[in-house]
């Protein structure tokens, strides 16, 4: 997913609204343009509901180039509703946040710092503030995902709820979500992590599992800016010590399986991307484990599905918001029947 990085002095910016999906894939295009480390792009709903996008300029912008990339990504009539504006020297990331309300997906509400007193302290809060990276909550991929884990962990729980404590070596379909990381055999200490969190942007997913299951979380981003950014905000959250975050691309890293097998692994990117991670991801899955699939367009969604059961996953669950469909699927265990697909949202 696209990561702007912080801006000062931008002097000209490009300005346009629609519907989430519309303003995502601009937002997409001029991610991967030729012209990429010369804009920040930012994408966020206001009150309203509304959701717009801001390029941010660096230089004087070519308007006639930029509007034929708006048209190849959305069209013609979106294009031309661009508008242009110069601006005064003034920091872009300050202006960005005035319009983002905190966002609660379950037990999760993600806040900036600015609204950081009117957190509701019922529920677990992230804060992370705009501009940064890519995730602040407001999207309905990460708010989908954040959906996924709080629905895992209330299964987890209603399940050890309803069943006897099992023998040790027992086999049985509990993700273990709350085995303590120094358990293991013979008196070793165990160097693995509850959670993935590949292509983690700001860190949002992997700061939630930390906090909510308080168990070690590795996460990953191709983008050195992305990992700083993302390290940094786990010590803002008081997970710096739980959360490791790692510079690679993919997951082909020796250090992605030192740390598993994965009870949980998050992968909010892109269609082509998670195509290409279904192997080496279906692998560093524990049993029964669940992999919590975004960044895709509802009508993108069974072409990744497809990839992912041909490597033996079943889909629990599908969860719908603003376009974009968030999968949740598992790795089955030997001798398990499996429940059919449930879909909300």
């Amino acid at each position: 997913m696209p990561k702007p990085s912080r801006m000062r002095d931008t002097t000209a910016v490009a300005r346009l609204s629609g519907d989430a999906a519309t303003v995502q894939r601009i937002a997409d295009a001029l991610a991967t343009s030729p012209t990429a480390e010369e804009i920040a792009v930012v994408v966020f709903e206001d009150a309203s509901g509304r959701w717009s996008l801001a390029v941010h300029f660096r230089q004087r912008p070519d308007e006639t180039a930029v509007r034929a990339l708006i048209v190849s990504a959305a069209g013609t009539a979106v294009a031309q509703a661009l508008s242009f504006e110069t601006l005064a020297p003034t920091d872009w990331v300050d202006k960005s946040r005035e319009g983002l309300a905190p966002v609660e997906a379950g037990r999760f509400v993600v806040h900036g710092a600015h609204v950081r007193e009117r957190a509701r302290i019922i529920r677990i809060g992230i804060e992370i503030d705009a501009g940064l990276a890519f995730g602040t909550g407001h999207h309905g991929t990460t708010r989908g995902c954040l959906l996924a884990l709080d629905r895992i962990i209330k299964e987890e729980r209603n399940e050890r709820a309803r069943s006897p404590p099992r023998k040790r070596g027992s086999r049985g379909h509990r993700l273990g979500l709350w085995v303590p990381a120094s358990a293991g055999t013979n008196g070793k200490r165990m160097r693995s992590a509850v959670a993935l969190d590949v292509g983690t942007g700001t860190g949002v997913l992997a700061i939630a599992a930390a906090k909510a299951l308080q168990r070690p979380v590795l996460a990953s981003d191709v983008d050195p800016r992305a990992v700083a950014i993302a390290r940094d905000n786990a010590r803002i959250n008081r997970v710096g010590g739980t959360v490791a975050v790692l510079h690679a691309a993919g997951l082909r890293d020796a250090a992605f399986r030192a740390r598993g097998p994965y009870q949980i692994i998050f992968a909010n990117i892109l269609l082509e991307p998670l195509k290409a991670l279904a192997t080496p991801a279906a692998r560093l899955l524990a049993p029964n484990g669940r992999l919590v699939l975004s960044g895709l367009l509802t009508a993108d969604a069974d072409a990744a599905l497809a990839c992912y059961r041909a490597r033996g996953l079943a889909l629990v669950r599908r969860i719908r918001l603003d376009g974009w469909t968030t999968l949740v699927l598992m790795r089955p265990a030997a001798r398990r029947s499996m429940r059919h697909a449930r879909s909300i949202g």
